[in-house]
């Protein structure tokens, strides 16, 4: 039986059903992803690179959306948990928690808090009372962010001590325009708080999607790396998202080529066990010893 230390496990990639009003945000420049992506598109890819199992992230907010990918994890062994959604602003969302704590493989939830208007949506009074209510059942809660955002988020994080957080796509810095002025210093107080998780994720497609080179992303791992350190950072490849400036395998190689020096048992934290012990799986689901 293998530990969940050797499982090799994507923090981060989405499936969906293509369909124009619901995924407007494809634009025609990303016209690549206006098709269906499913299990059975990632299945070859993801055994090709050795990766065990993926937690499923939501893209559309709707509960239909956290339905769909919940009949999917269902349906599909190698999908090891969800991040769904839910409206925490609404006064229902405590029920609406409760009623979705029954699902297994619901490990989370998050919001696309990046196209919000309101820079300070993160600590908006409704929003708040809502996300108090997911520690109770266990449930994460992904940030999806740009850098301007990351003032709320740390004041988020200080609200919440317990409750477990992780930054999607590393803040989303500016790598095309090699600028990290501001979103270093802040990614290092964020860190400061240890219930606060980073996915090594979303990167190619914060860079020049057609001449991006490795190096263009090692100054900001070796911020997220200094700040987080081994134990709180998660590979994600961003799956489909990333075929916009990516294959698969390169988004891996990336990480794996920063991390080519660390030893193994490093290197099994962060292509597996932090990600395992973050969304809390259930190891015997998927052949691995506790």
């Amino acid at each position: 039986m293998r530990t969940a230390l050797a499982m090799r496990i994507d923090s981060h990639q989405h499936f969906w059903k293509y369909h124009a009003k619901r995924h407007s945000w494809i634009t025609e420049e990303m016209s690549a992803l206006k098709r269906d992506f499913l299990p059975e598109n990632l299945e070859e890819e993801r055994k090709a690179n050795g990766i065990d199992a993926t937690i499923a992230v939501q893209v559309d907010q709707s509960e239909d959306e956290t339905l769909f990918l919940l009949q999917l994890a269902e349906r599909n062994e190698s999908i090891a948990g969800v991040v769904g959604w839910i409206d925490l602003r609404s006064p229902q969302a405590a029920k609406r928690i409760k009623f979705f704590s029954k699902f297994q493989k619901l490990r989370g939830f998050r919001h696309i808090a990046q196209d919000e208007p309101d820079d300070r949506f993160l600590v908006r009074e409704d929003f708040v009372r809502g996300l108090a209510g997911l520690r109770q059942f266990g449930f994460t809660y992904d940030i999806l962010i740009y850098p301007r955002h990351l003032p709320a988020a740390l004041d988020l994080v200080a609200r919440f001590p317990e409750q477990p957080f992780v930054i999607d796509h590393l803040a989303k810095p500016e790598i095309k325009a090699r600028n990290r002025s501001g979103w270093a210093a802040l990614m290092q107080k964020i860190a400061g708080y240890r219930n606060v998780y980073c996915k090594l994720s979303g990167m190619v497609t914060e860079a020049d999607w057609r001449h991006w080179k490795k190096e263009d992303f090692r100054p900001y791992l070796d911020v997220v790396f200094g700040a987080f350190g081994p134990e709180r950072v998660m590979f994600g490849s961003d799956w489909p998202v990333c075929l916009l400036a990516a294959s698969y395998q390169q988004v891996l190689e990336i990480v794996e080529d920063y991390v080519q020096d660390c030893a193994a048992d490093v290197k099994g934290r962060i292509f597996g066990a932090n990600a395992a012990q973050f969304y809390r799986l259930k190891m015997a689901q998927h052949g691995l010893a506790a």
